[in-house]
């Protein structure tokens, strides 16, 4: 689990004023010892910085996310791509791991075309969450901007401490085995407040040295559709 003076000085370098670099491109600020190695612009109008540091367990990694409003998600996994700690900035809210009835495994999933998975992580500020679903393989790979993905199918389920749905998900996302991560794609949420659906397809794969890595600014999509910054107000977690 993160420390708290490195979460938060995690947030004050995101957040701090970034730097400046050729054709005055804003360049995603990152903290001492951690070090990215991708960027990924999205079709929903987000760009995220996926990063290790040094601090951080063998096999964890972390991701931070921005709309056009900024920085929105700050989020970590580990090799098994389970979600370890989620920090919400519209929200105010972190979530972190706290038990697991049945692991997420990308382990499992890559060797067996299916993972379940009930895990439950706890939060300060809204308590308990629990959540129950699947991630399935579905036969397809596909590639986007030179880069070899697994197509999966997923499903979810929230519950509050007293065993309410909260929110429910499914969708069609992808998987790269290599980073052993889930990147988005289209899903659908309901929620009280009705059903909304989402895209985040990755348009673009930026890695360091090409134009636009740790680029500050979404391209694709802004303005068009319900923003990720609307979606995030009315669910509590990120699926990837």
């Amino acid at each position: 689990m993160m420390k708290t003076t490195t979460l938060a000085a995690l947030i004050a370098s995101a957040l701090a004023v970034p730097s400046v670099v050729a054709q005055d491109a804003q360049q995603f600020s990152l903290p001492q010892g951690c070090e990215a190695y991708l960027t990924i612009q999205t079709s929903s109008c987000s760009v995220s910085h996926h990063f290790t540091c040094d601090f951080d367990a063998a096999g964890e990694q972390r991701r931070a996310t921005l709309d056009e409003e900024g920085l929105s998600y700050i989020g970590k996994i580990n090799s098994e791509a389970e979600w370890v700690e989620s920090f919400h900035l519209r929200s105010g809210h972190t979530e972190q791991l706290s038990f697991s009835a049945d692991r997420m495994m990308m382990t499992d999933l890559l060797a067996g075309d299916v993972d379940t998975w009930d895990f439950t992580t706890s939060s300060d500020e809204i308590g308990e969450t629990q959540y129950v679903g699947f991630d399935q393989l579905t036969g397809e790979a596909v590639t986007i901007d030179g880069v070899d993905l697994l197509r999966t199918e997923y499903a979810l389920t929230a519950f509050d401490e007293d065993g309410t749905e909260i929110w429910r998900a499914e969708g069609r996302e992808f998987v790269n085995a290599e980073w052993r991560m889930f990147i988005g794609g289209v899903s659908s949420y309901t929620t009280s407040e009705g059903t909304f659906d989402s895209d985040d397809t990755p348009v673009e794969f930026i890695f360091p040295g090409e134009e636009g890595f740790l680029s500050q600014n979404p391209k694709h999509g802004c303005g068009v559709e319900l923003s990720s910054a609307e979606l995030n107000s009315l669910i509590t977690a990120t699926k990837y």
